[in-house]
């Protein structure tokens, strides 16, 4: 068996710790900017829901003073109920059980051909997700007996809703580069959803007026 030669310069060379900070910094480095794409992405995502959200918000602020966005009938004024004797007018609706007849709840989704569904989405589209469409609104008119009079406008509560298709996410630019640092397939997911949003708020001025 050969004897190592110089011993002590093999000896030096397992101590020797020259370059080590180099290995350490390109170790950190990588965690670093990983560190840093994932808050900016989180940062992007977060801020996008954001902005859906209070667009939904705006949307139905302006439902409530506009007229329907269904068109299925929504009556504009409460008509006289089953209670007996009946009410007079200008009596509560929650005053005495079925004073007002209370209308079907009303579900449709947005529509470029209905005025009040185009304004909103004219308003409130710039913020939203890309990929997401007047379609993916819902608008629904919910009769509340404890709102309006009798003979008073209907006052219903109308809920806007927001659904964001599944077909599109927000992607997230950390898996790939995990992916290239770690030489992995398949290590974090790659996109989140965004969420669906909904907003109820009582109805003011359903009249088929201008502008409501």
């Amino acid at each position: 068996m050969a004897r190592l030669e110089n011993p002590s310069r093999i000896r030096r060379f397992i101590r020797d710790e020259s370059g080590a900070a180099m290995v350490e910094f390109a170790m950190v480095v990588v965690v670093f900017f990983l560190m840093i794409a994932s808050i900016i992405d989180f940062g992007i995502f977060a801020s996008n829901n954001l902005m859906a959200e209070k667009s939904v918000q705006i949307a139905a602020r302006v439902a409530t003073v506009r007229p329907p966005a269904c068109a299925e009938f929504i009556p504009e004024r409460y008509s006289v109920g089953t209670a007996i004797p009946a009410p007079r007018f200008g009596t509560s609706c929650g005053a005495v059980p079925n004073a007002c007849a209370m209308p079907a709840e009303v579900t449709c989704v947005g529509s470029a051909s209905n005025a009040t569904a185009s304004e909103i989405w004219a308003r409130i589209s710039p913020q939203l997700p890309a990929g997401t469409d007047i379609d993916d609104l819902t608008f629904t008119y919910t009769p509340d007996p404890k709102l309006g009079y009798l003979g008073g406008p209907y006052v219903p509560e109308v809920t806007v809703e927001l659904t964001v298709p599944e077909d599109y996410s927000f992607p997230f630019a950390i898996d790939s580069l995990v992916n290239l640092a770690s030489g992995a397939t398949e290590t974090l997911p790659d996109h989140m959803d965004y969420k669906n949003f909904s907003i109820t708020l009582p109805g003011e001025d359903l009249a088929n007026g201008t502008d409501g």
